[in-house]
C-alpha cells in the first residue's frame, strides 16, 4: 500500500501536468495540427520520463548511496536544468501568460500528500523522523498554505508581483532544505548525532525515487513557472 501511495501521487500529478499543459497549449495555438503535435509532446515527455525513472530505478543503480549520490546526479540534476533551460527560452511565449495563477499556487498543496505518505514510510523504516514534519522538514506547513492562497487570487484575482515572489522563493527555500535534509541524513548523520546513515538504500528503489525523480522536480519546475509569469504579469 505504500507504495502504491507513491504511485498513484505521481500519477495524479502527471494528469494534472498534462491539464495545464494542454490549456495553455488550446488557449495560445489556433492551428489544430500544431495544437495536436503540442499536447502530444507534452504526454510522450512525461510518460518517457517515467519509464527513465522506472527503468534506471530498477536496474539497482541508485540504491548505491556512496558520494556523489547518484539521485542527484540522473535524477533531480536533470530536471532543474530542464527547468531552467525550458522556462528560460520560453519565458515570452504567451502560453505562460494565459495559465490561471491560481491553478500553479494549488498545484502546491499536493505536497501535503507527500509529506503524509513520509510519516508512514518512516513507519515502514526507510525514512528518519529528520526527514519528516517530526523533525526539520516544515514543507507540511509551506503546502498548506497554498489551498489558501490559490483562494485568495481565485477570488481577488493576481497579487502583487512582490507577494508572489516572496511565497515562490519560500517555497523554493523550503525544498532546498528538505535536499539538504536528505542529502546530510545520509553523507553527515554525525550532524544528528548518529554514526551511521540515517536512511535505507530503499530510498534508490522504485516507486520511492519518484519523489527525487519526479515529484519533488515538478514543484519546483511550478515555482520556477508562478514567478515568471508573475514577472510578465
Amino acid at each position: 500500500m505504500l507504495e502504491l501511495s507513491y504511485i498513484l501521487l505521481t500519477l495524479i500529478m502527471n494528469l494534472i501536468l498534462a491539464g495545464i499543459g494542454f490549456y495553455a497549449i488550446n488557449k495560445s495555438i489556433s492551428e489544430s495540427v500544431t495544437r495536436k503535435k503540442k499536447k502530444a509532446t507534452v504526454v510522450i515527455g512525461l510518460i518517457l520520463w517515467q519509464v527513465y525513472v522506472y527503468l534506471l530505478s530498477k536496474s539497482g543503480f541508485l540504491e548505491n548511496l556512496d558520494f556523489p549520490p547518484r539521485f542527484v546526479l540522473f535524477l533531480i540534476l536533470p530536471l532543474f536544468i530542464f527547468t531552467g533551460v525550458f522556462l528560460y527560452k520560453n519565458r515570452n511565449e504567451k502560453w505562460i501568460k494565459v495559465i490561471p495563477p491560481h491553478w500553479l499556487t494549488y498545484y502546491q498543496s499536493f505536497r501535503i500528500g507527500i509529506e503524509t505518505i513520509f510519516v508512514y514510510t518512516v513507519a515502514a523504516g526507510i525514512l528518519h523522523t529528520n526527514v519528516t514534519i517530526e523533525g526539520y522538514n516544515m514543507d507540511l506547513l509551506y503546502a498548506l498554505s497554498a489551498p489558501v492562497i490559490g483562494t485568495k487570487i481565485y477570488k481577488k484575482g493576481m497579487p502583487t508581483g512582490k507577494f508572489i515572489r516572496i511565497w515562490n522563493y519560500l517555497g523554493l527555500t523550503v525544498i532546498a532544505s528538505i535536499i539538504f535534509l536528505f542529502i546530510t541524513s545520509m553523507y553527515a548523520p554525525q550532524l544528528y548525532g548518529s554514526e551511521v546513515g540515517l536512511l535505507s538504500t530503499k530510498l534508490g528503489t522504485y516507486p520511492f525515487t519518484l519523489v527525487a525523480g519526479f515529484l519533488m522536480p515538478s514543484a519546483v519546475f511550478i515555482h520556477v513557472l508562478s514567478l515568471v509569469q508573475a514577472r510578465k504579469s
